[in-house]
């Protein structure tokens, strides 16, 4: 069906291009409001009316005559009808809706997938700093981000995941004096526990059991691996740099944890650390004194953002000498941007939302070439965590926060992900435990999982060559629940890709959710195993391709597709 679609386009195109020289260009179909008025929606007619100064509905009429005419449209299309002031509803022939079951069956698991277009993309996302546990907010960034860099890759662009971390600074010397006095046998509300300098009266930070935990394996002189480093303790409660460093690859092997249970992977961490070493953060600041975008004033150098669109200029550097935390922002976008990604999308909570003119700001100002809008984000709401009926806020082991293991544990990786991905990423979202472990039809993901499920319950006890089915004879898939069906899967390659265009996985949730609507409509509505041979090989054939379909939608969002439940 997909061929058939490019080829009436390619039809379109060449009659809009005889009535108008480079109309054809904008050939396009439009899915009708109604599903009644056919399969195809036409606007060109209304559209090229004005300048060629004709009525519309007579231009329609016209065109529906030369259209029909054409090869592909005679061998394809069943109907032209004209409403309205001139829209023209395609209907088509029942062997053109059949072809997309074969399609599917042959194209597989690449259904859907755009060839290799030789572009770079980076997603940036999770880039948690190693002072805890990865929490609930983490778990939607790394659901976002990993669904996005799939959602890319199906549109054959190559896709770099990245992880950005702070491995020094104020946060992680807290995490060192917490660790060493844990070490040294005191414990959260003990009068010497670190109190944190913007709320002294709270005594309340890194209070978790980890901390314990690091302290305890920091004494038995422990060697831990993280993707990215390994280090071990000295065992000495006195040696606050060995504590840090055996803090952080601690944390960053308990993080690896967290993402392995969640099966996110990442190419590369980049340590914020590194854009001082390698004197990128001075490079930077370089560069925007000498393209004039900075000034002196009250001790302090300020980046010019007001001239690309900020609200206030931003101080860069304070008067003590130390930058503000923008700056290495622009620096490691500056570094993305030299290592050849074009495009760079980041994965970042609300409360960064005040950065991205700052940052873009900066590399406008920079001059290196970098365009308006580098990079892209997507920013998303924090989670609520509800089970028994009541809100979840506390965790034994971090302490302040639900973790993303603790969901794990209480639902399973599937249920997270597909939850978490449910929703746009800048609207708030309760995560219902109860509803994510039950196994009916209210629990989205069980929907659709039990869909696929349930097909390979069909197909095993039919216990056929399913290798066979594409080259079946269609003609009996001619119900209307089998038309449904089959145009649903015909959109599923135009979701995947609007999806990728606008970073929004939730519309493959959507999708999918309604393509399992549609099977298990179909399922009602027909039996399958019947005795004609014909017929029952053609509906197999249209559920085997239901469950690829299924797969490979589950798959961008990185949910299995169980064969039994």
């Amino acid at each position: 069906m997909l061929k058939i679609k490019q080829d009436l386009l390619a039809a379109l195109a060449a009659e809009l291009d005889t009535l108008a020289p480079g109309a054809g260009t904008k050939a396009a179909f439009e899915s009708p409001k109604v599903a009644a008025h056919g399969d195809y929606a036409c606007t060109a007619a209304m559209q090229l009316a004005k300048p060629l100064k004709l009525n519309p509905r007579q231009l329609a009429e016209t065109f529906c005559t030369s259209l029909r005419a054409t090869p592909a449209f005679a061998q394809w299309v069943d109907a032209l009808e004209i409403a309205g002031p001139g829209f023209i509803n395609i209907r088509l022939k029942p062997a053109a809706k059949q072809e997309i079951v074969r399609e599917v069956l042959n194209q597989g698991t690449t259904f859907g997938a755009q060839p290799a277009r030789n572009e770079r993309v980076l997603v940036e996302f999770v880039s948690a700093n190693p002072t805890g546990p990865l929490h609930v907010g983490h778990g939607r960034q790394a659901a976002l981000g990993d669904a996005i860099c799939n959602l890319f890759a199906t549109q054959g662009w190559s896709v770099h995941r990245e992880f950005y971390y702070n491995d020094a600074g104020v946060q992680i010397q807290t995490l060192a004096n917490s660790t060493q006095l844990r070490a040294k046998g005191f414990k959260p509300g003990d009068d010497c526990w670190p109190i944190d300098p913007a709320n002294p009266a709270s005594k309340a930070f890194y209070n978790g059991d980890y901390i314990q935990d690091i302290a305890n394996d920091f004494l038995a002189g422990k060697t831990v691996k993280a993707d990215d480093r390994e280090f071990t303790a000295s065992g000495d409660v006195d040696d606050l740099d060995s504590i840090r460093q055996f803090a952080v690859a601690y944390l960053r092997h308990e993080q690896d944890l967290d993402l392995k249970a969640f099966e996110v992977k990442f190419d590369h961490y980049y340590l914020e650390s590194s854009l001082y070493t390698s004197g990128r953060v001075e490079s930077a600041v370089a560069k925007l004194v000498a393209a004039g975008k900075t000034y002196e004033q009250d001790g302090a150098l300020w980046l010019k953002s007001t001239d690309y669109g900020d609200d206030k200029d931003r101080v860069m550097k304070k008067g003590d000498g130390t930058f503000t935390y923008f700056v290495p922002d622009v620096a490691y976008h500056i570094a993305k941007w030299e290592r050849g990604f074009t495009k760079v999308v980041n994965i970042q909570g609300m409360d960064h939302h005040g950065t991205i003119a700052r940052v873009r700001a900066g590399l406008q100002a920079a001059g290196v070439g970098i365009p308006q809008g580098y990079p892209d984000y997507v920013l998303h709401t924090m989670v609520r965590v509800v089970r028994g009926g009541e809100e979840v806020k506390i965790s034994k082991r971090a302490g302040s926060y639900v973790t993303l293991r603790d969901l794990i544990e209480w639902t399973s990786k599937d249920a997270v992900r597909f939850f978490l991905l449910s929703r746009k990423p800048d609207t708030e979202y309760t995560f219902d435990v109860d509803l994510a472990v039950q196994q009916n039809n209210d629990n989205p993901v069980f929907y659709v999982q039990y869909a696929h499920a349930r097909i390979c319950s069909v197909l095993t006890a039919w216990g056929g060559d399913v290798a066979a089915l594409p080259k079946v004879d269609l003609s009996a898939l001619d119900s209307p629940q089998a038309a449904n069906l089959m145009l649903k899967l015909a959109q599923y390659p135009a979701m995947l890709t609007a999806a990728a265009e606008g970073e929004a996985p939730h519309d493959v949730t959507f999708y999918l959710r309604e393509l399992a609507s549609a099977y298990h409509s179909y399922y009602d509505a027909e039996r399958i195993l019947v005795d004609d041979e014909a017929v029952k090989l053609a509906r197999l054939a249209l559920v085997a391709a239901t469950a690829q379909v299924l797969a490979n939608g589950l798959a961008v969002l990185g949910v299995s597709a169980p064969r039994k439940m």
